[in-house]
């Protein structure tokens, strides 16, 4: 009995040690349950931490418990990594693929042999408000000891919340960009005399004093903190007695809709984008010239938006429209 609650102990004390170092750069907690189909079946619990990493890609941290099902004895305890696309920007389906290991036994409580797994999958996650994620996903998973795999499904719960990354969510990575398109010294003057100016070019002025913040989820630039791409705007347009709300779906409501050209565009107009043609998932901040501002995944940061440059044409690709919250 004793070496059974050592056993259990170690595992969750390991599991513990995990995600506590990982969650210093997480900028999410979720937690799932469900049901392993092998045999008689497996009650799963999951509890761990994420974070976006380039591009579309996202990282998981979690520590897993198995029991069976049946209430017999029986048990694994671990911790998986998993590697997910398209998943945390916006409601959707999403891929997922992660390896697990750790300590456990098919037919006792002792803890006594250590396992290995892989799994593979896809998912779906809606968002009923901006922090706040459902999800249900199905794998493949195969066990290595006697050898067992069969179906498994899961659902559960995301909170996102700021952090430090640099990293946005999906829709907003964009390609891996070279150094930040430099404003010229004409520009920057004109800028830092936002008083001066209209208001249009005062709340441009303001966005790009945030230049070369952190990208951070769900961030507003509190304290000196990173933003996410609407916090940016809001935080932009708010300095100048305009009030947006916060998320980037909503932001893209405002104001009046201006003709998607160029020419049409004027300095302080909001531009929306999506990555997969649904809703809007990303906006920045139109400076003139071509250029936009906004955060994403090198922090605040100055993107060209044209079909003819080679980063800029991520985001021409992707976006669907621009609206005017100032008319001077």
């Amino acid at each position: 009995m004793v070496r059974h609650a050592v056993g259990r102990t170690m595992a969750v004390l390991s599991v513990a040690a995990a995600l506590g170092a990982y969650s210093l750069t997480a900028q999410g907690i979720e937690g799932q349950v469900g049901r392993f189909y092998e045999g008689g079946g497996w009650d799963l619990y999951r509890l761990g931490v994420s974070r976006p990493l380039a591009g579309m890609f996202g990282l998981g941290l979690q520590g897993n418990y198995l029991r069976r099902a049946d209430a017999g004895e029986g048990g694994f305890a671990g911790i998986s990594a998993d590697l997910t696309a398209f998943k945390g920007g916006s409601q959707g389906p999403y891929l997922v693929a992660g390896v697990s290991g750790g300590m456990g036994s098919p037919r006792s409580s002792d803890f006594s042999s250590v396992w290995g797994s892989w799994s593979a999958g896809a998912g779906y996650e809606l968002f009923p408000i901006s922090f706040l994620a459902f999800g249900a996903e199905a794998r493949w998973r195969e066990l290595s000891l006697d050898r067992r795999d069969g179906l498994e499904v899961a659902a559960g719960l995301s909170i996102r919340f700021g952090g430090a990354g640099k990293r946005p969510t999906r829709p907003d990575s964009g390609p891996n960009l070279p150094p930040d398109i430099p404003i010229s010294s004409a520009e920057a003057s004109a800028y830092a005399d936002g008083g001066a100016k209209p208001l249009r070019e005062a709340v441009v002025a303001t966005a790009t004093e945030a230049m070369g913040r952190p990208y951070a989820w769900g961030g507003t630039g509190e304290n000196g903190d990173g933003f996410d791409c609407s916090g940016l705007i809001q935080h932009a347009y708010q300095q100048h007695g305009i009030a947006l709300p916060r998320t980037s779906a909503d932001q893209a409501t405002q104001g009046r809709a201006v003709s998607k050209k160029l020419g049409s565009l004027a300095p302080g107009d909001l531009l929306t984008f999506s990555n997969r043609g649904g809703p809007v998932s990303h906006v920045g901040l139109y400076i003139g010239k071509g250029r936009f501002i906004h955060s994403a995944s090198r922090g605040v940061q100055i993107s060209v938006l044209s079909g003819d440059d080679p980063y800029g044409r991520w985001w021409f690709k992707r976006w669907v429209g621009a609206r005017r919250i100032i008319d001077e």
